[in-house]
């Protein structure tokens, strides 16, 4: 690999860390944030697969990547957050003590033997693969744990990030169509999410979905 082992290792702990961070964040804006800093990481993961296979359409991809989830994304929650004059995120269905116990122990879980089968596709890229696979856990935790809509979007947002970095890992990169599919709808999700969360606050008064479980058909 063009950028050593130990440091893939080091991006992945930053994208860990930002899943980590997400959880434990009450500031929205703070969050919108941390999604913008996993993105970059993303966008480094392509840029050494662009390096190692001189593949000028990955590095199209790198390009696209940094304009939408880098730049734009954050760029579209910030402005949700204003509108809404959202300071603060809302709760978890679970207290901190207990939601950092399930963190270690998806986080133990992503590298046990049990996921060997997935994680060693690329022995040398197992304990890579193995991190990868614990941001995947953490992000649907994420999507499971917190109340509010925006963070469900971040959430969803985090797990693709999640999902690509082990795809690049396991060597799934060089679909390049796949992946510009991938881009394209995250741009129109982030459209649509952003019209559903405003619908959402004006019909509510409130991001956070617990409000919604009196509804009835």
């Amino acid at each position: 690999m063009i950028m050593n082992i130990i440091f893939l290792q080091f991006l992945l702990e930053i994208m860990f860390l930002t899943i980590i961070f997400l959880h434990l964040t009450k500031k929205n804006f703070s969050a919108a944030v941390a999604y913008g800093i996993q993105s970059l990481v993303i966008c480094f993961l392509f840029i050494n697969s662009f390096f190692e296979t001189g593949n000028v359409y990955i590095f199209a991809i790198v390009l696209i990547t940094f304009i939408v989830k880098v730049i734009l994304a954050p760029l579209f929650l910030t402005r949700l957050i204003k509108k809404h004059a959202l300071s603060f995120s809302v709760s978890t269905y679970l207290n901190t003590p207990l939601m950092l116990i399930v963190i270690a122990g998806l986080t133990f879980l992503a590298h046990s033997r049990k996921f060997f089968p997935l994680t060693d596709i690329i022995p040398t890229n197992q304990v890579l693969l193995s991190m990868a696979l614990s941001t995947v856990f953490l992000s649907l935790f994420l999507i499971i744990n917190r109340k509010g809509v925006l963070s469900q979007i971040l959430g969803v947002l985090s797990l693709e990030n999640s999902i690509v970095a082990f795809a690049i890992f396991a060597g799934l990169e060089q679909s390049v169509g796949l992946q510009l599919g991938v881009i394209f709808n995250i741009f129109i999700w982030i459209i649509i999410a952003t019209v559903f969360a405003s619908m959402i606050y004006e019909h509510f008064g409130s991001h956070d979905v617990t409000f919604m479980k009196n509804l009835k058909d």
